[in-house]
């Protein structure tokens, strides 16, 4: 057995402006959508995310997520000096005594979007 992506599901109640964001902010492309189902899949070189509106198989009142999405990048820099001044910023780019420099935004939703590229300290 071998697993092979992981794609999570953003839970919101704005699909449209949500797609806008992904798509505008962070040049993902709309792969797919469906109204009726009020769900969307969206991809960016290797990630790929799906959105989809709240359904009734889980309580939902609020877009809200306990952790992060972090994704690597090789060019941190040029993705940082392009968002810092059109989202908002949850924290500045930083290099971690841990080998990543990274930074981190809110999309559309409130949910934390960690970009980050391996460094050598």
């Amino acid at each position: 057995m071998k697993l092979k992506h992981l794609r999570p599901i953003i839970r919101t109640l704005e699909l449209d402006k949500t797609i806008a964001f992904y798509t505008e902010k962070l040049d993902f492309v709309l792969a797919e959508k469906n109204e009726d189902w009020g769900w969307a899949s969206l991809y960016k070189d290797e990630v790929g995310i799906m959105l989809g509106k709240p359904n009734d198989h889980t309580p939902f009142e609020k877009p809200m997520f306990t952790g992060s999405f972090y994704i690597n990048t090789n060019d941190v820099e040029s993705l940082w000096l392009k968002l810092k001044d059109t989202c908002e910023v949850c924290y500045e780019l930083e290099t971690f005594e841990w080998g990543m420099r990274e930074f981190a935004i809110f999309d559309n939703n409130g949910y934390v979007l960690q970009f980050g590229e391996d460094v050598v300290l």
